[in-house]
């Protein structure tokens, strides 16, 4: 997986003393349509069933192949190292789910949420209402505080201000973030699913009993088929491990797609173009990297079109990189190596005036 130094695509001009800052680009969001029309016209918001079709069944076929061999490894202890393809298949499944609620998958709202419902609640044990309504709020308004829930306050700080507030433990984390990043993604995967239960509180009657009765499911097949098939101890290990690592593969999928990336300031109104594009981080390397993030690499693409379906992604990136270019946008695309230098170097400078505090006791 190639990792490199940042290719930006046009950049910025420098901005005259008197000229108000403001993000590089026409102003307005006119500057979209010209692109949105050729992505159109190339047919590239075609659904492609027979893609989803094929993914699905795969995915569906290796979930059944880790537990087929983690009963056939039994007493063993090489069982518990079968959390890590089951933390693999998992995160496909998480990928597939994140399709189905962008809508790219099925025709109709009805058979994307059914889907949805069945590979995140049932299948995986994460709500789709839950993940919905919080990556929807993401994606209207990525990186923006105040907005976007993954830049919120919470364990991490994402701001200068937001380390400031931090007390207690907290304020200790703020300043060693950057090095517990990857530790603390091992409690992600557990995270997810505490998440999701915590949000049918607030959810209809009849949201709380399908997706929460869903969602019980999956923790009862789950549960039941590991200490089933295990010895209790065995049993416990596997669940740790396969969360861990799945929390791992998500988090170091998701990261590098914003983190150290622009973030407007409280009141800015950017054009959809501008906000999409000047926020997130494409990360290169092949049909390798594009498989482990599913596809999540291709992340300006994406967030411009979330609906596309993520095997035309790839296609849709050269019209982007050309449109930005024309209209004098950054477009940034790093290896991804790079990609985790990045961001873990703005969570370490969002700490650094904290350690710089500590310092002076």
């Amino acid at each position: 997986m190639p990792a490199g130094p940042s290719a930006v695509v046009a950049p910025p001009p420098s901005p005259s003393p008197s000229a108000p800052a403001s993000p590089p680009g026409r102003a307005g969001g006119s500057d979209f349509a010209p692109l949105a029309r050729r992505v159109r016209e190339g047919g590239l918001l075609d659904r492609r069933p027979a893609y989803y079709a094929r993914a699905i069944s795969l995915n569906l076929a290796a979930t059944a192949a880790v537990w087929a061999a983690i009963a056939w490894a039994g007493a063993s202890w090489w069982s518990v190292l079968l959390g890590v393809p089951l933390a693999v298949v998992s995160a496909r499944t998480a990928f597939l789910g994140h399709d189905a609620g962008h809508r790219q998958i099925a025709r109709t709202a009805r058979g994307n949420k059914w889907l949805g419902l069945l590979l995140g609640n049932l299948l995986l044990g994460m709500g789709h209402g839950w993940w919905n309504d919080k990556h929807n709020r993401h994606h209207a308004n990525p990186n923006h505080v105040g907005k976007d829930p993954d830049v919120g306050e919470g364990v991490l700080a994402w701001t200068e201000e937001q380390a400031a507030r931090q007390r207690g433990p907290l304020r200790w984390l703020a300043r060693h973030q950057a090095a517990l990043f990857f530790p603390l993604l091992t409690l992600e995967g557990f995270n997810l699913k505490a998440g999701s239960l915590l949000f049918l509180r607030g959810r209809s009657r009849r949201a709380q009993l399908l997706e929460g009765g869903l969602l019980l499911l999956h923790v009862a097949a789950y549960l039941g088929l590991a200490f089933m098939l295990l010895s209790p101890g065995k049993a416990v290990v596997l669940i740790l491990v396969h969360h861990a690592l799945f929390g791992v593969h998500l988090g170091s999928v998701f990261a590098p797609n914003h983190k150290g990336m622009e973030m407007p300031e409280p009141g800015a109104r950017w054009g959809h173009l501008r906000r999409q594009v000047l926020t997130s981080r494409n990360v290169r390397g092949g049909a390798v990297v594009d498989w482990l993030m599913g596809g999540l690499n291709y992340q300006i693409e994406h967030h411009l079109f979330p609906g596309i379906p993520r095997c035309s992604l790839r296609r849709v990136r050269p019209l982007v990189m050309e449109h930005c270019e024309r209209v004098g946008l950054p477009y940034t695309e790093t290896g991804l190596v790079e990609s985790y230098r990045q961001a873990l170097g703005h969570m370490r400078e969002v700490g650094a005036e904290l350690r710089a505090e500590a310092a002076r006791r």
